[in-house]
């Protein structure tokens, strides 16, 4: 088994980019192999947020938009992004609401992970909802949002069948069906 000790050396580091959502870096780095190269970073400022709100009867709560650097509409669960410093989920209940009108009285973590570790360091948070009440969306205003109910079941087969891509959503369905399943 090989050591966790780090084998990268950063000589230097370069803000290349910065807006309120990313900061782009580029470092001058000893690779493991002892040779001078660089290593780009996308930093970004908030976690990700997603949360799979599941009635009583089994339904979901899915959101629709365009989704910009993808140039397509998507379905998803609910998300966005959670300043670091604030509980992951009290930022899923603001983002839950915000979309959907939807309030939970009980909330339980299912999913962390890294986004895309190679490149970036984000982690996102997903929750599982329950105990829900409803009210209306209140979107932010750069958002165009339609809200779907779908049972868990059909939701489950438009990520297997890859209908749905959303990485947060993909997660969510695979690892509550595994809740399901009891095998997890």
């Amino acid at each position: 088994m090989k050591s966790n000790k780090n084998p990268w050396k950063t000589i230097s580091s370069t803000q290349i980019y910065e807006s309120p959502w990313i900061l782009l870096q580029v470092d001058d780095v000893i690779n493991p192999a002892g040779k001078k190269s660089t290593y780009s970073i996308t930093k970004f400022k908030k976690l990700a947020v997603g949360v799979l709100p599941i009635d009583q009867d089994g339904f979901t709560y899915i959101v629709g938009q365009w989704r910009y650097p993808f140039a397509k509409y998507t379905w998803e669960i609910p998300e966005g992004g959670g300043d670091f410093g604030v509980d992951p989920q009290i930022s899923g209940a603001r983002e839950l609401k915000e979309e959907t009108g939807i309030e939970a009285k009980h909330w339980e973590k299912i999913v962390e992970m890294d986004m895309s570790n190679s490149a970036t360091n984000e982690v996102a948070h997903i929750y599982l909802a329950t105990e829900l009440t409803f009210g209306a969306a209140q979107p932010d205003e750069d958002e165009e949002i339609e809200l779907k109910k779908i049972h868990f079941d059909d939701l489950y087969k438009l990520v297997i069948n890859g209908e749905i891509t959303d990485s947060l959503t993909v997660a969510a369905a695979l690892k509550y069906k595994l809740m399901l399943n009891k095998l997890c």
